[in-house]
């Protein structure tokens, strides 16, 4: 009887350490290919601070971002 409780409590903790590090990796890849800031987003924060802002300038702020975020995950 000791060693099926001991056992129960085995798998239960192997699977909470399984499943936070499964929805951490989940949430990160997520995050990465789906950024919280979108184009849209970004150019009425431009606009909110006097700037008028181009396509050019949004992409290239969106491709900025996206480089930091993965030089971020890589530490």
């Amino acid at each position: 009887m000791g060693l099926t409780i001991a056992l129960v409590i085995l798998a239960l903790l192997v699977g909470i350490a399984i499943g936070f590090f499964g929805a951490r990796r989940y949430m990160e890849n997520y995050l990465r290919n789906n950024p919280p800031i979108s184009a849209d987003m970004l150019r009425t924060m431009m606009l909110q601070m006097g700037q008028k802002p181009s396509d050019k300038k949004l992409h290239q702020m969106m491709q900025t971002m996206k480089s930091q975020a993965k030089k971020a995950n890589k530490k």
